[in-house]
C-alpha cells in the first residue's frame, strides 16, 4: 500500500552503535531502528520511520546510498544532493498544496539539510527551504517554530539584498501569513504590500502569483472588518482569473492542455472563499457572483472534474440569468462558451437535471433578446 513502508516488517533494531552515533532522520535523537532497504537511514522508533516513508523516504531511499556510503566522489555527491533538493522541494510543495502539512515536514526538513550541505549555512540559497518548512508549520499551528525559521530566512535575505524579487516576494508572503495568524494585521498588510510589489516586478501585475497576494491581503482586511476594501480586492482577483481561465479554456479546446494540479487546489480555495463572501454579504454584487461562479465552472471543466458541476446547484444556475446582463458583450460570449462546455460535461457526468436547467437558461436568454 502507498501509505505503508514496504520494509516495515524488516526494520531491525541496531544491536550496537559502532563509530559515529546514529541519529533519527526526523528528530535527531538517538536511533534504534534502521531502514533495511538502504541501510543508511535511521530512526528512533517505528512511528518516525513510517512518517518519513510517507513524507519523502520512499522517493529517495536508494538515492541516499551512494551519498551516505561515500561511494560517490565529492563532486558527484554534491550534484546528487542538488538533485535531492529539487525532489524534496517538489514533494513538499505538492503535499502543502494538498493541505498535508504533517506529511510535508520530512521532505521540507531534508531539503533544508541538503541545502546546508550544498550551499553552506547562512546563505540565501537556504531561503526556499526555510519557507517550505515555515509553511508546513503554519499549517500545523507551530507559530513559534515559524517565527524562528522566518527570522533565519529574513537574516539571509538582509545579508544578500540582491537575492532577487522572487525570493523577496516569497519571504514577505510568509511573513504576512505569520502576522495574520498571530493577529498582527497591520504588519501583515505591510508584508503583503511588499509581497505584491516584488511579485509584480518579477511576474507582472496580472500573474496568478501576484493575484494570490491580493487575496491574502483581502483576508487581512476582512479580519479588520473593512468590507469595501475586501470587495475591491476580490473583484480584482476574480477579473484576473476570469480572463486567465477563459484563455486556458480556449487553449484546452485547441491543444488539450492541463492545468497545474497544485494551482488548481489553491485557486479552488480562493474562488470558493470569494463566492461565500458574496453570498453572506447583504449587499450582493450580482456581476461578481456570476463571474466567480463562472470561474469555478471553467476551472472544474479544465480539471476534468465533471462531478463538481453538481456544486452549481448550490447557488442555482438559473440565478445566473439575472446577472449576465451585467457583463459586457465580450464577457457574455465567454460565459456562453463556458456554459456550453459545462453542458457537455454534464452529459458526460450523467446529471441530466442540470443539463435541462442549462437548456432553459439559454431559452430564456433568447426570449429576452440577450444575444451571445
Amino acid at each position: 500500500m502507498e501509505g505503508k513502508p514496504k520494509v516495515s516488517s524488516k526494520i531491525i533494531p541496531l544491536a550496537a552503535h559502532k563509530g559515529a552515533e546514529k541519529l533519527c532522520e526526523l528528530c535527531q535523537r538517538v536511533a534504534r531502528l534502521q531502514c533495511t532497504e538502504c541501510r543508511v537511514t535511521f530512526y528512533c522508533d517505528a512511528e518516525h520511520q513510517q512518517a518519513d516513508w510517507v513524507g519523502i523516504h520512499r522517493r529517495i531511499c536508494q538515492l541516499l546510498v551512494p551519498i551516505r556510503t561515500q561511494r560517490a566522489g565529492q563532486i558527484v555527491a554534491q550534484r546528487k544532493k542538488a538533485e535531492l533538493i529539487e525532489i524534496c522541494r517538489s514533494v513538499a510543495q505538492q503535499k502543502l498544496s494538498e493541505g498535508k502539512h504533517q506529511e510535508a515536514l520530512p521532505a521540507s526538513q531534508f531539503c533544508l539539510r541538503c541545502s546546508v550541505d550544498v550551499h553552506g549555512p547562512d546563505t540565501v540559497q537556504l531561503v526556499p527551504a526555510y519557507l517550505l518548512l515555515a509553511e508546513a508549520n503554519i499549517g500545523l499551528g507551530n507559530l513559534i517554530r515559524v517565527s524562528e525559521l522566518l527570522s533565519q530566512a529574513e537574516w539571509s535575505v538582509l545579508k544578500n539584498p540582491d537575492c532577487g524579487h522572487a525570493v523577496q516576494h516569497r519571504l514577505h508572503r510568509s511573513l504576512g501569513r505569520l502576522h495574520t495568524a498571530t493577529g498582527n494585521l497591520e504588519q501583515a498588510l505591510l508584508h503583503f504590500a511588499n509581497d505584491i510589489y516584488f511579485a509584480s516586478e518579477e511576474f507582472g501585475l496580472d500573474s496568478p502569483i501576484t493575484c494570490r497576494g491580493y487575496f491574502l491581503m483581502a483576508d487581512a482586511f476582512a479580519k479588520q472588518g473593512k468590507t469595501p476594501v475586501v470587495r475591491s480586492l476580490y473583484s480584482e482577483v476574480a477579473q484576473i482569473w476570469h480572463c486567465r481561465l477563459t484563455n486556458l479554456l480556449e487553449n484546452r479546446i485547441q491543444n488539450d492542455n492541463q492545468s497545474d494540479k497544485a494551482q488548481q487546489v489553491e485557486v479552488d480555495d480562493m474562488l470558493r472563499t470569494m463566492l461565500e463572501f458574496e453570498q453572506e454579504d447583504f449587499r450582493k454584487d450580482p456581476a461578481q457572483v456570476a463571474r466567480v461562479a463562472h470561474c469555478l465552472a471553467m476551472m472544474w471543466f479544465l480539471a476534468g472534474d465533471f462531478r463538481k458541476v453538481n456544486h452549481l446547484m448550490t447557488f442555482g444556475i438559473r440565478g445566473w440569468f439575472d446577472t449576465v446582463t451585467h457583463f459586457p458583450i465580450s464577457s457574455l460570449y465567454r460565459l456562453n462558451i463556458g456554459l456550453c462546455l459545462i453542458g457537455e460535461a454534464v452529459k458526460i457526468g450523467g446529471n441530466y437535471k442540470i443539463q435541462w436547467i442549462l437548456v432553459d437558461f439559454f431559452c430564456e436568454c433568447s426570449q429576452r433578446n440577450i444575444f451571445f
